[in-house]
């Protein structure tokens, strides 16, 4: 007998890296293909995607990929496209609004892909396969053109509900479509996933039209250029900036790749106003005064490399930043970007330039995620018969059954929370983990996917920490000859103390190696004994482990 499998490929216990499957019979719906964001104890890795080894065993058994659908633009769930698609033979077809799909076919137009795109119209269902049909409706959120999905199928409606808040005064006049939830709702919906990001606040999220007064009044008392930073996918508060500058008097210049080609897809779609004379080109903001200037800039998390933190730090070539200008970040750090963000943050107050963040005025920044009062209300429309928190940690996850569906009446047993690689399977209007999967995480370092490790990841945090120790063991008419062994250091001990740490590596590389050669005779495991043992007494004397690595040279 088939069931409906709902397998989270990611954003499950995680804010990001959003990748769900829906199977039924020998068909795969995807919804979302998001990246993550490396932590501090992943040195070197760019970004993260979503783990699809279980997708491609599903095709390599027959099954088929019907379609893939993509429920807003933001980066944890649509930025892995250019990485996950090449892997497909065929590439699924892919659906969402239409500024998403603006965004997406930028995003494949870079890495020369051909894949069919396609645009809801809401409220209009499109069948996916035999088994599958989606239908999208408006919500609100911090990118326009943001859908929840109704996914019809052969166990039931699935509610799919990413990312959304509820604002009574959106810019675009576009508000969350609760009548049609409502309506879904009264028809009957087995399970209801929701965003539950924002649970741990309890009142209303306010409107993003309260920015605009706020951004406006900080432009008003600046003296010099007014540099803003934001999300760059954030085209509500991008048009609010731009109205304020209009009315002000200051000519806009856009500064940082992605919002540079943001600002131009949302123009090109019409997502986006900016009057005529308004927008100048960055090239040319040397040809009026500063107090003419209004910089919208990329970089609002601090990022190392971004147009935001080199203009802080005098690397940018069209901007530079002086005490009479005034920096604001219209955008809080994100878990995970609090070192980088008020690294920034410090350095302009540092140089006596005037910053403002949502620290200090709360109204520069509105989030894009309801609070639990708004949850519940979506739940009531709803009433699905079981309902599981979806884009928030785990924390967020067990405050959404406390604070939104035990509130309103679901046991235990109806809020689901399931680990981060269980399986669940819909079948007679029941769900229950029907399976369990393995999901590592993949690393994107470059050009390469998927090839750093645990174990490289552990030696760069070796290398990060304590620095490293190359034993060069000269080997002469085939025996080593450990009195003409070179040690050099990166990293690990200042110059002046490095003589005495040398001499130290160097007796006790030798009495090392001279006990362990007597009941070992391959070399490669005497390197393997002297590694483990020479970083433990380095230890013991110093406080610090760096990596040792013995090389032997033929001489």
């Amino acid at each position: 007998m088939s069931e409906l499998r709902i397998v989270p490929l990611g954003g499950l216990g995680k804010v990001t890296q959003n990748m769900y499957l829906y199977e039924y019979g020998n068909e795969i719906l995807i919804v979302d293909c998001g990246i993550g964001f490396p932590d501090e104890y992943m040195p070197g890795v760019d970004t993260l995607i979503p783990d699809t080894t279980y997708l491609h065993e599903q095709i390599a058994q027959g099954k088929k990929v019907v379609g893939m659908v993509i429920s807003h633009g933001h980066e944890d769930h649509m930025g892995a496209l250019p990485y996950i698609l090449p892997e497909f033979e065929k590439m699924p077809v892919i659906w969402g609004s239409t500024l998403t799909i603006g965004f997406v076919k930028k995003k494949i137009q870079e890495k020369k892909l051909a894949v069919e795109l396609n645009v809801f119209k809401d409220l209009e269902p499109v069948k996916f396969g035999e088994h599958f049909s989606v239908m999208s409706l408006a919500v609100t959120h911090s990118v326009p053109d943001t859908k929840h999905l109704v996914i019809e199928t052969p166990e039931g409606t699935v509610y799919h509900g990413s990312d959304f808040k509820l604002d009574d005064n959106p810019i675009d006049g576009v508000k969350t479509d609760l009548e049609t939830m409502k309506r879904v709702g009264n028809k009957g919906i087995v399970l209801a996933l929701l965003d539950c990001l924002r649970v741990e606040q309890l009142e209303p999220t306010g409107s993003e039209s309260l920015t605009g007064p706020e951004l406006e009044k900080q432009m008003i008392n600046t003296k010099g250029k007014y540099v803003i930073t934001l999300m760059s996918s954030h085209i509500h508060r991008i048009q609010q900036v731009v109205d304020a500058a209009e009315k002000l008097n200051r000519r806009v210049a856009f500064i940082g790749r992605s919002v540079e080609q943001n600002v131009t897809i949302a123009l090109e779609l019409k997502k986006l106003k900016i009057p005529n004379g308004v927008m100048i080109d960055k090239r040319d903001i040397e040809q009026y005064r500063d107090r003419e200037l209004c910089i919208v800039i990329a970089g609002s998390q601090g990022q190392e490399g971004s147009s935001l933190t080199r203009a802080v730090f005098g690397e940018h070539r069209q901007i530079r930043i002086f005490p009479n200008d005034k920096v604001v970040f219209s955008a809080g750090a994100i878990p995970g970007s609090e070192i980088p963000y008020y690294r920034v943050v410090n350095e302009l107050a540092g140089n006596d330039v005037t910053v403002v963040y949502p620290d200090v005025v709360p109204d520069l920044h509105k989030s894009g995620h309801a609070s639990a009062a708004e949850q519940r209300e979506v739940v009531k429309l709803l009433h699905p018969k079981y309902v599981m928190p979806i884009g928030g940690e785990d924390r967020h996850r067990s405050k959404f059954r406390e604070y939104v569906s035990q509130s309103l009446g679901y046991k235990k047993g109806f809020t689901l929370i399931p680990k981060h690689e269980e399986v669940l399977g819909i079948s007679n209007g029941e769900i229950k983990v029907v399976d369990s999967i393995t999901i590592k995480p993949r690393t994107v370092d470059g050009l390469g996917i998927g090839d750093v490790g645990p174990s490289v990841l552990s030696d760069r945090r070796s290398l990060s920490q304590a620095g490293m120790v190359v034993l060069v063991l000269p080997r002469i008419n085939g025996r080593l000859d450990l009195s003409k062994m070179d040690v050099i250091s990166k990293g690990f001990v200042f110059v002046q103390e490095s003589n005495e740490v040398i001499d130290f590596v160097k007796q006790e590389t030798v009495a090392i190696f001279e006990k362990a050669s007597k009941k070992i005779k391959k070399e490669e495991d005497i390197l393997g004994i002297l590694e483990k043992k020479l970083s433990r007494k380095l230890f013991k004397v110093i406080r610090r482990e760096p990596m040792i690595i013995p090389v032997i040279l033929d001489v």
